[in-house]
């Protein structure tokens, strides 16, 4: 195989073999193929795009360069769920804890935050003592046991992957729908689920600004799942404002506990009951949405989830005293407030500018190697539709002695309010749901 020859052809806009390709990424694993050549490709496939057939192709040899995990020993069906990034989205520790128990097996790799957009394990590293680091084999015990895990993304799993991600993330080829697809799915499909639902954010804080480009990436992830006979279902989701009050890690750790206590913002409550309640109708615990949305609400109310989430920390070496009081996780030592220049209702939220401003803070991370600071971070305190009077708070800045001063993040946070005179109504969170067969 001439690898020249490959990037050529999918340059002027021809299809590469499913052999050409599991051989590609073999030697690129191996480190038989240089990163110039590779990036090439990738460049060439950023503006001449993939077939569905070259997509199932390099998903499959993704997955295939690691491990596979085998689940198929436990009881129950083994279902995911997967979010596009977004700020303030913390829906994976309620959910995770909440479809486990109403008898959900949920398996569950996830990232870390970069860039505007927060992830999983930082949140979740934020909790004292926690691991996100466990063997694969205590992985898959504590699902057989608890019923959810939820881990990094192991040197076992899809290392192809791992190596291609880092490629992309420095030749600017990252948006491409075809290997942003085959990302995701490889390294669910390494998790031995059955199922996966997605939630495709859409807006100005997600990675897909507008709703056709996350349709046009929810269907490629729906596609490749029927391809390996997996069920999928996506929820395209509104990210224009962040999900809940809180952003950053510490913080959103709070709100998810509040939440599965009965409380929490009203958003966030909504995508985590109807996230979690697509998980229960492909797991088939439940027959219909109503009845699955009823069970999810239940395990809130009874306090199940709570303690189910409880269990999941203790099981994985955090403080459980943490989830009891949650005043134990990091805190920072300065909370300021943010005033509204003006008097009005809030008409825009612009949640790209206050994940940045939380970026800024040392809440995440410009580079992978980059340290954050747990305890810092944005709380909102007005969103769309409301109304605020001049001076009063629309934010407070939870911060520490690092990160920008002051004077720079009240101004890039007061400049992602946008007042005026209202009336305006808040924006729908589901926008779509696209289901495969």
């Amino acid at each position: 195989m001439r690898v020249y020859e490959l990037i050529h052809r999918k340059r002027e806009g021809g299809a590469l073999g499913a052999g050409e390709i599991a051989a590609l990424v073999a030697g690129f694993t191996a480190g038989e193929i240089p990163d110039a050549q590779v990036a090439a490709l990738c460049m060439a496939i950023f503006f001449k795009g993939m077939t569905g057939a070259e997509v199932d192709a390099l998903t499959a040899a993704m997955l295939r360069s690691g491990d596979v995990l085998d689940l198929s020993a436990l009881p129950g069906a083994k279902v995911d769920k997967h979010s596009t990034g977004g700020v303030g989205d913390k829906t994976s520790l309620p959910l995770a804890a909440l479809a486990a128990a109403c008898g959900v097996r949920v398996p569950m790799v996830s990232g870390r935050g970069l860039g505007h957009t927060g992830g999983t394990l930082d949140k979740l590293e934020a909790i004292p003592g926690f691991r996100v680091d466990l063997p694969v084999e205590r992985f898959v015990a504590q699902v057989g046991r608890l019923g959810v895990a939820l881990i990094g993304q192991t040197a076992r799993i899809a290392p192809a992957d791992r190596r291609l991600y880092a490629l992309r993330d420095v030749t600017a080829t990252v948006e491409s729908i075809p290997l942003i697809a085959s990302s995701i799915m490889s390294k669910k499909l390494a998790e031995g689920i059955d199922a996966l639902v997605l939630d495709v954010k859409v807006g100005r804080g997600a990675f897909m600004k507008t709703r056709a480009g996350a349709r046009e990436l929810a269907a490629a992830l729906i596609g490749i799942g029927r391809g390996f006979g997996k069920r999928v279902t996506a929820l395209l989701t509104a990210m224009d404002q962040p999900l809940g009050l809180a952003v950053g890690n510490a913080l959103e750790v709070v709100e998810a506990i509040e939440l599965l206590r009965g409380g929490g913002p009203a958003d966030l409550r909504e995508l985590t009951v109807e996230l979690t309640a697509e998980m229960l109708l492909l797991a088939g615990v439940a027959a219909e949405l109503p009845e699955a949305r009823a069970a999810v609400a239940a395990a809130i109310a009874d306090g199940r989830g709570l303690a189910r989430f409880r269990e999941i920390v203790i099981a994985q070496e955090g403080d459980p005293r943490a989830i009891d009081d949650p005043s134990r996780l990091p805190r920072a030592p300065r909370v300021i407030p943010v005033p509204a220049p003006a008097a009005g209702v809030v008409e825009a939220v612009d949640a790209e500018a206050i994940g940045l401003a939380a970026m800024a803070l040392g809440a995440g991370r410009a580079r992978v190697e980059d340290r954050i600071d747990p305890a810092v971070g944005v709380v909102l305190r007005r969103k769309v539709g409301e109304r605020v009077e001049a001076g009063e708070p629309l934010c407070d800045v939870h911060r520490g002695d690092a990160g920008e001063p002051q004077d720079a993040i009240a101004a890039r946070l007061a400049a992602a309010w946008r007042i005026g005179p209202g009336p305006v109504a808040a924006p729908p969170l589901v926008l779509e749901r696209m289901a495969g067969p």
